[in-house]
């Protein structure tokens, strides 16, 4: 991923979203919430990847809006797993903490993208 920030915090969340599948699925016997877990937390690196290597500036906007999606959407998991008592309070915080600081980082990058793009014009 070069010299990406967001590119290096994306992949190194889908490793620990990962993790927590694993540990989801062996330890907790939960099948459900944990693969709609891993698909779009693992996602997220996965659109910003394809923006990095995007077409266009539009391109590459319209998949850093998907990789925010899939971001938001995993927080929602998240929050279930933990309020379901899947995830306890240490494991939520962590993970939460790292999905949450991604979305800040690709809420700054569709807004910055945006304003160059009507700059542009």
């Amino acid at each position: 991923m070069g010299n990406s920030v967001v590119g290096g915090k994306s992949f190194d969340f889908a490793v620990r979203v990962v993790n927590l599948y694993r540990y989801l699925c062996d330890e907790k016997r939960e099948f459900i919430l944990s693969k709609q877990l891993i698909r779009s937390g693992t996602s997220i690196g996965a659109n910003i990847e394809e923006a990095l290597q995007g077409q266009s500036k539009r391109d590459y906007l319209s998949k850093m809006n998907i990789a925010l999606k899939e971001a938001n959407e995993t927080l929602y998991w998240i929050r279930l797993l933990h309020t379901t008592g899947y995830i306890d309070d240490k494991q939520n915080e962590s993970i939460y903490a790292d999905c949450n600081e991604i979305v800040s980082l690709l809420v700054s990058i569709v807004k910055t993208t945006k304003k160059n793009l009507e700059a542009a014009k």
